[in-house]
């Protein structure tokens, strides 16, 4: 029998994986005969109503009859037993259920609202309840004799008395109970749902509720706040166009967690910044008004110290005698509005609750309330860390001389305990309020140019590198014609150095060079070694070798003269790339080992972090992995001690880290630290989610194509491009698409490559990627007659083969590559003798394969698949045979799906023997696929248990359907047991 109640919701649940899988149980055990009841509990728009409706539509397609009642808030004008009647209403209008509701006529007695809920009716109407509460029992019970039942009873915080006593009765004396003689139970479930922060001290649901948890088939379930990533996940999916990554994680941040609130920011996004929706404001200050005056004032005092504050503080604010101050606190903390914290203090239960108590203010009184508590935070008792607090109440009532001078020992503080994101948005403030305060009131030994130096130095420890750029630049045109030669020169080598951390590397070598003619190199100075090791940088990335080493001998002796160590160490790494002995030799890591030393001993994180980085690169390009993984962990250590994770060492380290364990095969580690990093550092420049894209790729996630993309918005950014090209021409190359694939390939060299025409390192990558695609389509325009076609793409395949060798052959410093890019160039000779036409080639392809042994696993096994193919177009067969088994063993472990598909097709075209029967069938992705499907599990679950989108898990379970010939899920899995494909999970033991 379905059931009579309806879908609220079109869009899909987020989350509440946990939740939904507890009701879940309950409902099965309640089919099973054992009658349950759950109270869900949780704030107002956390989630209760969607997630009851989710598991209401769940159990009706199961054939279970689901019941809905609503308690609604009428004050003191209740109507008795309302939801109850609402249930019974739906009952009588649907002809299905007219015999059972004609056989209770003492529950039909609700419809004519004739019962009697009210205490005085005396001994008959007493009785007259208790027919009333037995026939709604009984109802109930032969309903759930005829299907299973679920009741969905919505916010009891509202229900009315009667309706309270009538779920007494029904859960401690009527359809949870068993029947006697051993009889099975009832197979029905209750459902109720009550607002947490309604429910005040006096109200008259707690002690039901206190009651009710005591029985034993009554439970409690409370709905916490959503996490972070699934808020986020819910504000996408809830905007009709793709949000900002900022607003998405400003909305995130504001919502914290309630579901609610978080629709209400996304229908507001377009609104000014930092105001509360209407409407939502409206909700949030119901409770608010319904306090008493004096409550209402303590509560406008504490939104104006922020979400927090501490009871002296408030108490001298508000400026109520102690006794009226705790009569209001109680009572707020009573209505659910603060809550009382173990260290004296109150914070708002919600934030967007103290922002729409805040915006209710006048502006007369906010002005005054903020001066109140800038005045109470400067007293002789402040703290070193409410400099920002401080700056914050002086701004908003209006001080500007004391509001300047507190950002600036907020961003002094925020410097001293490595917070650069909270230093350079002080440092803005104080930039801002500069022109606005008389110059006799501004603090002295500062200037504008100076300040924005400093401004430009966070910006660039915290990751956003453009913003540094720009900052520079407005320094550098505050520079008056009088300006001081030392200021003048580190402006432009500053400039210069946060230019090449975007990669515009002519314009650093350009404002380097005026750096370094500016200042005398006679007499030494700092400045101008500083400035001379800036230029060093900028002449090699622009191929001027000579002028960087003779440079950076001249500034090594200056450093030495002047005892600065941490710019000895500097010019030691710079020169490790100079002087023959680069970072992948023996000789250079020890060079950098010094220079790691001395930058440590000198306290200067950004040089020791750069030491620490070309020792893991080093390590990378010799092909001693783990060595790298060593030196990129311990980097990261180390910039987390700085506060320094967002600053361009620390990005580049990240990926370095992440492709380690992507190169290694340690895939689902490296999915899972992609995401980590991805939530816990949002500025760290896309690039570091490349590793995990190629995971992505290789696992038939063709979403990683979008994604991709994604890295190429926004301001140039080089990690970010190389990434997003060589997802993109794989990808390309894996739908067969030649001419994609060599457009992506052209287009990413061609962006990165330097002014003076040097060619990445990636370019061999590239090009070996994209030639596997050129040489898929010569071999089927051979094949087709058409040799004029594939001349032409002959001609390309040459062009990309020699770009490879020209990449391999003059890698970083002008010397080869290392063993990476000489496994790449491998694979590329071996693609290019497919294209040759000179017939297979297994020799070229063992030698792609022993290229990769550093330890490239998935490219190791793509190029024993090319050996397999080649082995067996020579006629050789047991080797071909061989080595196929080799690939599927290593596709299968790193859920490879694109590598088992080709395979696949390879053994069934070659009838290659020595593959497992039935194994065949299906590829190992689909596999996993299956065997989640057989567990019950929905698209999204089996994406993200699998790492892969809900839409790829789709594409999956449609082609587990076609190759096992089943029209639905069920009759897949049922096939798959009949063939041994997937094997019945084990039962506990009885």
């Amino acid at each position: 029998m379905g059931g009579v109640s309806q879908t609220l919701f079109t869009s899909p649940l987020v989350g509440r994986e946990d939740e939904l899988a507890r009701l879940h149980d309950v409902l099965e055990r309640a089919r099973s005969g054992e009658a349950r009841a759950v109270l869900i509990a949780g704030d107002a728009g956390v989630g209760k109503t969607r997630t009851l409706d989710e598991v209401a539509g769940r159990a009706a397609a199961a054939g279970t009859t689901v019941l809905t009642g609503h308690c609604v808030d009428l004050g003191d004008v209740g109507l008795p037993y309302l939801p109850f009647t609402e249930i019974l209403g739906a009952l009588a209008a649907d002809e299905r259920f007219a015999a059972v509701l004609a056989a209770h006529p003492a529950a039909d007695r609700l419809l004519g609202g004739g019962a009697d809920g009210g205490p005085d009716g005396g001994d008959a109407a007493t009785r007259s309840r208790l027919r009333l509460f037995e026939g709604v029992t009984a109802l109930l019970t032969e309903l759930a004799d005829i299907s299973p039942l679920l009741l969905v009873l919505e916010d009891l915080h509202w229900a009315d008395q009667s309706s309270r006593d009538l779920l007494r009765f029904l859960l401690s004396r009527g359809v949870l109970q068993r029947p006697s003689g051993g009889a099975p139970g009832h197979r029905l479930a209750v459902l109720a749902s009550y607002r947490t922060d309604d429910l005040h001290r006096r109200h008259p649901l707690r002690p039901l509720l206190a009651e009710l948890v005591r029985l034993p088939a009554v439970e409690r379930l409370e709905l916490r706040p959503l996490p972070d990533a699934d808020v986020a996940r819910l504000v996408r999916l809830l905007g009709d166009r793709p949000l900002p990554d900022t607003t998405v994680h400003r909305i995130v941040e504001r919502a914290e967690g309630n579901a609610f609130y978080a629709e209400e920011l996304v229908a507001a996004a377009d609104a000014p910044a930092g105001g509360v929706p209407s409407g939502l404001a409206d909700v949030l200050l119901i409770r608010f008004e319904q306090l008493s005056e004096t409550a209402q004032q303590v509560l406008r005092t504490a939104a104006v110290a922020g979400r927090r504050v501490g009871h002296e503080l408030l108490r001298e604010a508000v400026g109520l005698p102690e006794e009226e101050l705790e009569t209001a606190l109680r009572e707020a903390v009573g209505r659910q509005l603060l809550v009382s914290g173990d260290d004296d203090a109150y914070s708002f239960r919600h934030a967007l609750a103290r922002e729409a108590v805040y915006a209710d203010l006048l502006p007369g009184e906010r002005a005054r309330l903020h001066g109140a508590f800038a005045r109470l935070l400067s007293g002789p008792k402040s703290r070193a860390d409410s400099a920002a607090e401080r700056a914050h109440h002086y701004r908003e009532s209006h001080d500007l001389p004391e509001a300047l001078a507190a950002s600036l020992a907020a961003a002094d503080h925020a410097q001293r305990v490595g917070a650069p994101a909270e230093e350079l948005r002080h440092v803005e403030t104080a930039l801002d309020l500069w022109s606005a305060v008389d110059a006799a009131a501004r603090p002295a030994g500062s200037d504008v140019v100076t300040l924005t130096l400093r401004a430009s130095a966070a910006a660039a420890h915290a990751g956003e590198l453009h913003r540094a750029v720009s900052l520079t630049r407005s320094a550098l045109a505050g520079l008056g014609q009088d300006a001081d030669l030392e200021l003048a020169a580190r402006v432009r080598y500053t400039l210069a150095g946060n230019l090449l951390n975007v990669d515009n590397l002519s314009a650093a070598f350009a404002h380097s060079s005026e750096a370094l003619e500016l200042i005398p190199a006679e007499p030494p100075s700092t400045t101008w070694m500083w400035a001379a090791a800036t230029h060093v940088m900028a002449a090699r990335q622009v191929g001027e070798y000579e002028t960087a080493l003779r440079v950076a001998r001249r500034a090594l002796r200056v450093a030495d003269q002047l005892g600065v160590v941490d710019a000895r160490a500097d010019l030691l790494i710079s020169l490790t790339s100079l002087e023959g002995g680069n970072r992948s030799t023996p000789q250079g890591r020890e060079r950098l080992l010094e220079a790691r030393e001395l930058a440590r001993r000198a306290g200067n994180a950004p040089v020791e972090m750069r030491a620490l980085f070309n020792l893991a690169i080093g390590s990378f390009e010799s092909g001693d992995l783990e060595e790298c993984r060593h030196w990129a962990s311990e980097g990261l250590d180390r910039a987390r001690r700085s506060g320094l994770l967002s600053s361009p060492y620390p990005r580049e380290m990240r990926y370095l880290r992440l492709l380690v364990q992507y190169t290694l095969g340690h895939w689902d580690e490296c999915v899972r630290a992609a995401a980590d990093e991805a939530g816990a550092v949002p500025a760290t420049g896309g690039h570091a989610a490349g590793p995990g894209l190629y995971v992505a790729l290789a696992r038939g996630d063709f979403g990683a194509v979008d994604r991709a993309r994604l890295l190429l918005e926004g301001p140039f950014d080089w990690m970010g491009t190389m990434v997003a090209g060589i997802v993109l021409t794989d990808a390309a190359a894996s739908r067969g698409d030649a001419e994609e694939a060599v457009r992506w390939t052209r287009s990413t060299i061609e962006v990165l490559s330097d002014d003076a025409g040097v060619l990445p390192a990636a370019t061999v990558r590239l090009a070996a990627l994209a030639l596997s695609a050129v040489a898929d389509r010569v071999v089927e325009l051979r094949g087709a007659g058409d040799e004029a076609a594939a001349d032409r793409w002959t001609d390309t395949a040459t062009e990309l083969l020699g770009q490879a060798r020209r990449a391999a052959g003059h890698g970083e410093d002008g010397v080869p590559q290392g063993p990476e890019g000489q496994a790449w160039l491998a694979r590329a000779e071996a693609e290019w003798a497919r294209i040759a036409g000179a017939g297979p080639d297994p020799a070229a392809w063992q030698r792609a394969v022993a290229g990769f042994a550093h330890g490239d696993v998935y490219e190791r096994a793509r190029c024993r698949f090319r050996l397999a193919e080649a082995l067996l177009a020579a006629g050789r067969r047991e080797e071909a045979a061989a080595e196929a088994d080799i690939v599927r063993r290593e596709a299968d472990r790193l859920g490879a799906t694109l590598l088992r598909e080709r395979l696949d097709g390879l053994a069934r075209r070659g009838r290659l023997t020595g593959t497992r029967e039935g194994a065949a069938v299906l590829t190992a992705r689909e596999q996993d696929v299956l065997r989640l499907l057989a567990l019950g599990r929905s698209n999204r679950q089996i994406g993200e248990e699998l790492f892969i989108s809900a839409k790829t898990a789709s594409v999956h379970v449609s082609n587990i359907l076609a190759k096992l010939d089943a029209a639905s899920r069920t009759e897949a899995v049922a096939v798959a047991y009949r063939q041994g494909l997937v094997a019945p999970e084990p039962t506990a033991p009885s």
